[in-house]
């Protein structure tokens, strides 16, 4: 589904993915949370080990240390709208730089978003983690 084609409610809650998505291109983890609740879950199934993420808190040690690895833009490709209208399913694409090495990045996701009041408060995000150069660890 185009991102046009959203009624308000699932365009508001795009607008925090995008928010979202903004500040991990500029490197800034709390720029990226502003558009997440305070008690968040972030679940990162395929990272090495699985990872869950739970309040903003722990949240922001984890991606500042990410990003501070991962120099990345995100571009989303699909979304696709369920039946709650919280809740939205985004495929999206990751381009950008391994830091430590230089290497170049580059992945594709599938993330289940959901939404309190126009912020994101769960994510279960899908990549390949065979094109992760730290094993599986997910940058986002």
């Amino acid at each position: 589904m185009a991102p046009t084609e959203l009624d308000p409610h699932r365009s508001r809650n795009l607008d925090a993915v995008r928010g979202a998505f903004a500040g991990i291109g500029t490197g800034d983890a709390a720029r990226q949370l502003s558009h997440y609740t305070d008690d968040l879950v972030i679940e990162l199934p395929y990272a090495s080990p699985p990872k869950r993420v739970e309040g903003k808190d722990t949240a922001l040690a984890y991606l500042t240390g990410a990003l501070g690895v991962f120099a990345l833009e995100l571009g989303i490709d699909e979304v696709h709208a369920g039946l709650d209208p919280d809740e939205l399913i985004i495929e999206f694409s990751a381009t950008g730089t391994y830091r430590p090495t230089g290497a170049p990045y580059a992945n594709r996701y599938i993330a289940v978003f959901g939404f309190r009041d126009g912020l994101i408060c769960r994510q279960r995000e899908y990549y390949n983690p065979a094109a992760s150069p730290t094993g599986g660890t997910s940058p986002s």
